[in-house]
């Protein structure tokens, strides 16, 4: 399989056609020049870019001398799709080379712009990994690695907006960090609105949450800027039912968790609740008199309360045992 052309997103409207220039009567000067001279040079650069790249020779490496990328791009693993990959490689072989570049600070080891999935599968199978080899800057790797993702279009918003904030973090400039996410700036802004707000450890819990997109994870971040919702939220990540869930079910789950928190209470002063450990089933109780009702609220609360039903008269038992034994 052929490789992916990972510049040709962003180089195609620079290459085709006449070049746009300024029309008259607007300002190029001052700011307005600096910020095209900016970007023009940036294109210029994507372009050596992909000049280098192409035509490169494919080599066999020892995936003992590869080191990931300085800026990871994914949130977790998914296991089902790498173990596809990992049978895929097993069985036809690595299709589509990885890129690496001289390790800019360790001789004779070489680091990943991207492919790390297919570096893990061939130390795993036990064979050399084909791979380009191209020396590069910062701004070139991280570009070559955004594009590559863009290319593949399989990260989610969190993913992206994550990789954004770290790019940010490491002091790249906004406009390579554009060219290295194919958004333009606004939707780069709105990505940093939601990464800047949701603490790495957060993310992390949940999980890359494929089908969660933009506008949920506003919605969240509003929320979890409270200090008492990210409290709530490191407590409820914490739970060991928590990380068993699939990645989207754990947004759910901790959305719904921070809104039920933040709702005034309207229960009447004589209810009380009892709640799962890992919230998956509540229980609100209400006495008056010699009247005494139980609502069960979750997903599976009738099978919850037919085990209760089932169970009347061990329960029963259980409680006369222990008034006798209180002296009652």
């Amino acid at each position: 399989m052929a490789r992916k052309d990972v510049f040709a997103n962003i180089t195609s409207s620079a290459n085709s056609g006449t070049e746009r220039r300024a029309t008259p009567g607007y300002a190029t000067h001052g700011a307005s020049r600096s910020m095209i001279s900016s970007l023009s040079e940036l294109r210029e650069k994507v372009a050596q870019a992909e000049q280098q790249i192409s035509g490169e020779a494919i080599i066999d490496l020892d995936p003992e001398l590869l080191d990931s990328s300085f800026v990871a791009d994914r949130i977790g693993a998914d296991d089902l799709a790498y173990g596809e990959l990992l049978e895929g490689i097993r069985e036809r072989g690595q299709d589509t080379p990885i890129m690496v570049r001289p390790h800019p600070t360790a001789d004779g080891r070489y680091q990943i712009v991207f492919g790390h999935r297919r570096a893990r599968a061939a130390k795993e199978l036990g064979r050399p990994v084909r791979a380009v080899v191209k020396p590069m800057s910062d701004a070139d790797h991280i570009i070559a690695q955004g594009q590559e993702n863009s290319a593949r279009e399989n990260l989610s918003f969190i993913e992206r907006a994550m990789f954004a904030q770290k790019l940010l973090e490491l002091s790249h400039e906004k406009p390579v960090i554009q060219v290295a996410l194919s958004v333009d700036a606004p939707m780069l802004t709105r990505m940093l609105s939601v990464s800047s707000r949701v603490p790495a450890d957060i993310a992390n819990a949940i999980g890359p949450a494929k089908s969660v997109g933009r506008n949920r994870w506003t919605e969240f971040a509003q929320l979890i800027e409270r200090p008492s919702s990210l409290e709530l939220a490191r407590t409820f990540i914490s739970h060991a039912t928590f990380s068993s869930l699939e990645s989207d079910t754990r947004f759910e789950r901790l959305l719904a968790e921070i809104k039920n928190a933040s709702k005034p209470a309207k229960r009447p002063s004589n209810a009380s609740e009892w709640r799962a450990e890992d919230s998956s089933v509540r229980a609100e109780f209400k006495g008056s008199g010699k009247s005494y009702s139980i609502a069960l609220k979750a997903n599976d609360a009738a099978r919850f309360g037919r085990f209760i039903t089932e169970n009347l008269d061990r329960l029963h038992q259980e409680f006369l045992s222990s008034t006798k034994a209180e002296g009652k």
